[in-house]
């Protein structure tokens, strides 16, 4: 604890609180979806939303502390997605049995260690290929949503060129303030939306289903393993951090599957959100942006337990100001991650496909942009890379040797 006081820092709390923000203003929008889709009970989907952000929270402040990195630990978005078609067409209690599968096998993958021996042999301009391609939309998100409140994104634009050039550790957090302050100002904010109420767990009785677990429990892995340790890993290993990742993988999963009876789908390990705690803008010593994870772990908890007041806080402001946030907050990610994708020269094309892939947000077969920019990236890094067959030259007569005439 004394240590955590002792590198406490303003900056390192605001990036984990921005990406707590961030981490609820778009997946929880799904999640209401799913629930809405299913026409799941209030009571069912405030458990839901209550398991997700206590998980969230007790995994990431445990995590960061433990292992000194800033490690934030959310909900699988593209899971939740897919949840939005399953649903309904299956009962509640089938989809509990569903996820507990779902992270029995996930736990046994992070406790085999082979994780670990695949993150370590993908190339490094690859994964940071793949990660600016996850980032992206975010970027242009923040220049797409000038046109829905001009003066608010731009205000909050400018304020961070002025702060970055000043005092940059301090630039996403005023742009926070200012975004707020002109929010209110201009009467933006829907204050009637705001209401105070706590989130409470509800026990669902798992049952098992092989039909459902192939639909649901198998696709959740696959989403989990591909599209969120794997960007997440690629993050922490951006910003030199060098955690392994077996041990996140199986804590995240034996959270999961403690929660599972309370409606929770599934914790990854955050990719987004993450490259905002693990950049120089959360603090300039690497060592010390564990902080963020934590402070982030901590809005976890506190979000979470009033589950309903997070709910309509995110109802009161307007979208513009979220994507202008989350866009400005993830600049340096995206302008580190590309630089690291054009660094080495032999991969420099493979890493470009593999953000052009990612970027275009494409799904086939059900499996995320991120898993096939991943394919495409080591496709084509193995095939470029293959060696040349050199052509074979003729040996030159030896010097001075005459040849003998023919007898």
């Amino acid at each position: 604890m004394k240590a955590l006081m002792k590198d406490f820092s303003l900056s390192a709390v605001v990036a984990g609180f921005i990406a707590t923000v961030i981490s609820y203003a778009g997946p929880l929008v799904i999640i209401f979806q799913a629930a809405k889709a299913a026409n799941l009970p209030h009571d069912v989907l405030s458990s839901w939303v209550w398991t997700i952000s206590i998980g969230s929270g007790v995994l990431g402040i445990l995590l960061s502390v433990r292992y000194r990195v800033p490690i934030i630990i959310a909900w699988s978005a593209p899971g939740s997605a897919l949840l939005v078609t399953m649903l309904p067409d299956i009962t509640l209690n089938e989809a509990v049995g569903a996820y507990i599968v779902s992270s029995v096998v996930v736990l046994l993958v992070g406790l085999s260690g082979a994780f670990d021996r695949i993150i370590n042999r993908l190339p490094a301009a690859i994964a940071a290929g793949m990660l600016a391609g996850i980032l992206f939309r975010f970027g242009t998100g923040l220049f797409v949503s000038v046109k829905e409140q001009p003066w608010l994104v731009l205000a909050m634009f400018g304020t961070y060129l002025l702060f970055k050039r000043a005092l940059p550790r301090y630039a996403v957090l005023a742009v926070l303030v200012v975004g707020v302050t002109i929010t209110i100002a201009s009467g933006e904010l829907r204050s009637d939306a705001l209401v105070i109420g706590l989130a409470t767990p509800v026990w669902i009785a798992p049952e098992f289903s092989w039909q459902v677990i192939l639909n649901i429990a198998f696709p959740l892995v696959m989403v989990a393993l591909t599209g969120q340790f794997v960007p997440g890993m690629a993050v922490l290993r951006n910003d030199g951090y060098e955690t392994p990742a077996s041990p996140l993988i199986s804590s995240s999963a034996l959270g999961s599957l403690l929660l599972a009876p309370f409606g929770c789908h599934g914790l990854n390990l955050a990719a987004i959100t993450a490259a905002i705690c693990t950049g120089r803008e959360s603090h300039e010593n690497p060592s010390k942006r564990y902080v963020a994870g934590v402070s982030g772990g901590v809005f976890y908890l506190v979000l979470g337990i009033f589950g309903a007041t997070l709910v309509s806080i995110f109802s009161a402001f307007p979208a513009a100001l979220i994507a202008a946030l989350a866009g400005l907050a993830l600049l340096a990610a995206i302008g580190g991650a590309l630089s690291a994708a054009m660094a080495v020269p032999s991969d420099r094309e493979a890493a470009l496909i593999t953000f052009l892939v990612t970027a275009s947000g494409m799904s086939f077969l059900g499996l995320s942009a991120a898993f096939w920019g991943l394919i495409f990236g080591i496709a084509a890094h193995l095939l470029l890379g293959l060696r040349k067959p050199i052509p074979a030259v003729a040996s030159p007569p030896a010097v001075g040797r005459k040849e003998q005439p023919a007898r």
